[in-house]
């Protein structure tokens, strides 16, 4: 992997961060408020499985 690489898939991540609170920033800010209720072990175990998803999908794509 490059550099360049890096940056591309960083620079994916940032506009893929941005898309939703940029087009329903109401939404978004509900949303957050309701997240910020929940126990940490569930925000835990939500960020477990989405990394599982990713690396899963990296997997699949660098085979």
């Amino acid at each position: 992997m490059t550099l360049d690489t890096l940056l591309i898939a960083i620079g994916l991540a940032f506009i893929l961060e941005g898309f939703f609170p940029a087009l329903f920033p109401n939404k978004w800010r509900a949303y957050v408020a309701k997240l910020a209720e929940e126990p940490s072990a569930s925000i835990r175990n939500i960020g477990l499985v989405i990394m599982a998803l990713g690396a899963i999908i990296l997997y699949a794509v660098a085979k």
